[in-house]
Order: structure tokens, then sequence, then C-alpha cells
């Protein structure tokens, strides 16, 4: 590993409050650590140095790329890992990150033409659980071709046959937090800086696209109504094609959600869907608000047929590129199969999904409560449910005991929340 000269660079404004976290992360495997920072006013520059790392000041000029060029050209590294301020590695995703990259410099074909490393990039919500993943190179040579451009949503200037993915380590992203978002005010922020690059650029529809993400994100219906606007342009541009996948398949997801509600727009989220899943058609997204949608026409049997297959590309390309709902959160899928299997009366695939879920996050008390209250509808016993409940929680536990007593409780399942009040004693 001492063989890999990396050098960290990351560019803050005001990141008191993450900045020690990424520093730290990598402190191990970095080669240096190299912070710009653009004007920050609070402790920032203070944590950075009692952190250990480099920092230098960069005015401000409005372009995202400038910035991080200008931590390049501060590097040393025969690698450069850019992150934000907002962004970690786990320590032993960080172990994982420069194996790798030693991997890559032993073997002479790669050394040749690998030029960056890809990875997932995950984005979480306040308690830490993921909302929406996609690809991110973050990882380059160190070589004066390699280079940020644009002045927002920047993007590096790698060829795609000079990339290599690894699924082994993820970057954690908690800036599209709802925290996050009303602190910084990022999406006010690129709202403002996309506006102005489309003035520049007018009939650019990737700024376009990106323009109504931020619009999307925010509590303002006027902004909402435009993105709604700028996202059915791009889908209508015979041009619209050309704007990355990830931007697209975004923005199908905002359209459906946004129709899937209305029963008088019910069609309409439905032919967009089967649009997307004509566009991208292993996508899981896609096959799983199909399904939603379904649901809501009563057409039970054929949502069920789309969520197992649904389940099955999951199952078989887990961390498939064009998508990004589903395999970053899988208990979105079973939580819907649960639903479904509710309303067909299957009574065991009910238990089934409650179980796939629970075991991934045992705190659901919205798949926890309907679960026991369906198994008593149908006449489960209190020592059944019980038994079944045991393979996920410690019924020796006065809090796990407590969680299921208080979650039945708020279920309507007042006498099996009496019988687990009863096992505590």
């Amino acid at each position: 590993m001492n063989d890999i000269r990396l050098s960290l660079c990351v560019i803050t404004k005001n990141e008191e409050n993450n900045i020690e976290k990424v520093l730290d992360c990598v402190k191990s495997i970095a080669f240096e650590r190299i912070v710009v920072d653009t004007g920050s006013t609070d402790r920032t520059i203070e944590r950075i140095k009692r952190a250990g790392a480099q920092v230098f000041n960069f005015e401000w000029i409005y372009d995202f790329s400038a910035a991080k060029n200008f931590a390049i050209e501060k590097a040393t590294g025969d690698w450069i890992l850019s992150l934000d301020a907002d962004e970690y590695y786990s320590y032993e995703d960080a172990r994982r990150l420069i194996e790798f990259l030693g991997q890559i410099d032993r073997e002479q074909e790669t050394k040749e033409r690998i030029n960056a490393v890809s990875c997932m990039l995950v984005n979480v919500d306040d308690n830490g659980r993921p909302m929406t993943k996609s690809t991110a190179v973050r990882v380059f040579r160190n070589i004066p071709e390699i280079r940020f451009k644009g002045a927002v949503h920047e993007q590096i200037t790698v060829e795609k046959s000079n990339i290599l993915h690894n699924d082994e380590f993820m970057i954690i992203h908690t800036g599209y937090s709802e925290s996050a978002h009303k602190k910084t005010g990022k999406a006010q922020r690129n709202i403002a800086l996309l506006r102005t690059e489309l003035t520049k650029k007018p009939h650019d529809l990737t700024i376009k696209a990106y323009l109504a993400n931020s619009l999307s994100m925010s509590e303002s219906k006027e902004n909402r109504d435009e993105a709604e606007s700028l996202f059915n342009e791009i889908m209508s541009n015979s041009n619209g094609a050309a704007v990355n996948n990830f931007l697209r398949i975004k923005m199908y997801i905002y359209l459906i959600n946004k129709y899937i509600n209305e029963t008088v727009d019910m069609q309409k989220s439905e032919e967009i869907c089967r649009k997307a899943l004509k566009e991208f058609p292993w996508s899981v997204d896609f096959e799983y608000l199909l399904a939603t949608i379904l649901q809501k026409k009563n057409m039970y049997n054929e949502a069920w047929e789309h969520l197992k297959s649904c389940e099955a590309n999951l199952l078989s390309h887990p961390n498939p590129d064009d998508s990004i709902m589903i395999p970053a959160d899988p208990t979105i899928l079973f939580s819907q199969m649960i639903i479904m299997a509710k309303n067909m009366g299957d009574i065991e695939n009910v238990v089934l999904y409650s179980t796939h879920v629970l075991t991934l996050d045992k705190t659901r008390k919205s798949v926890l409560g309907p679960c026991i209250a369906t198994l008593i509808y149908y006449k489960v016993s209190e020592s059944e449910i019980t038994g079944l409940l045991s393979n996920i929680y410690d019924m020796n536990d006065p809090g796990d005991l407590l969680f299921i007593a208080n979650t039945a409780r708020e279920h309507g399942a007042i006498g099996f929340a009496n019988h687990i009040k009863n096992m505590r004693r």
C-alpha cells in the first residue's frame, strides 16, 4: 500500500460539521490531504489544521471545476482522490480502495490502460439509510489531461474505456439529506449557478436536466412546476437521449411519481413508466413503479409478476448501472411486496417479505406493525407470531420486547401487545 501515493483533494466552504470526517476516513491511506477553502466563515479552517491537512485559499468564482482543478494542481501524488466535504469512505472501504489501486499498478495491462476508478456513491438520509445511488468517478491518475469541467455538476474528463469500476467500496454522501439541504441551501445555490450556465448555453439539454433536477427538490410549487415543464421539454426533444442516463432516470421517476397519485393522470403515469421501461428494460426502478400503478388499478396479479421480476433482476444484478432507487434500499421493494401480498390474501408472502425487511432493519415499525396485525387477522396464534419474531428479535432483551409491544399497540393489536408485555415480567 505504501507504493501508492494517493492525494486526497477536497474543496470546502463552511463545512465545520463534515470536514474532519472526510479527512479522517483516508488518513491511513493518503500520501497527502489537500483542502482548498473557498471562503469559510465558520471553524472549517481551524478543524482542517487540527486534522493535520494542508489548506489553501481560493477566491470563489462560482465555478466548482475551477476550485477542484486548483486543488489538483497542488497535489503531488500519483493518484487523486477527489471527495466533497460531505462524502466519506468507511475505514474498511478506504483500505479496499488503496489495495485496488495497488492491483491496477502491479499489472502492466491495467497500469497502461486504466486512468480512473469508479465506485458506488450512496446518498443517505438523516438516519443513515440509503435514498439513492449512482456510479461516481472520484479516483483518477494525476495527469494533466484529467481535469474537471462545468461550473456546476462538474464532470471529470476521462474516457470511459480508461475507467475501471469496482463495487467493493462505496462513498457515503450525506449532502442530500433533508437537514443538509435546509442548512446549506445547496439546491438554491445550484439553481442560481445553473441558471447562469443556461444563459450562456440556452439550448443545452443537460444543463436543463440538472436545473430541473434541482428545482424538483424545492419546496416551492413554482419551482416544481418549472421542473416538470423542463423535464417534459427534454422528454419530447429528439435530442433528449443525449442527456446522461442518471438524469434521464431521475426525470422519469419524478414525472411518474408526480402523476401516480393523481387519479386523472394515472394513465399518463403508466404511459411514462412503460416508455421508461423500453429505454431501460433492466431497471428495477421502473418495474417497481409500474407494479405500484397496477396495484392502484387493482390489477394485483400483474403487479405481483412485475415485483417478482424486479426482485429477480435485483438478485442477479445487485448494483445495476441504470437504477437509483431500489438497489440503494431493497426494503422499498420488499415493503411494496408486503402490501401486494396482503391485498391478495397471501399471508405466506406477507411473512416472508416482512422478514426480509426486518432482517435488514428491525426498527421499521411500518413493516412490523402491519405484519403483526395481518397475522392476527388470519387467526395465527400469539405463540406462533412470537416464534416468527424470535428469528429477528431477541425475546430475552427487554428493549426488543418493548419495541414489539409498543408497535403492536400502535397498530391495534392490543391483545398481542399485552402478551409481549407479560413476557417482560
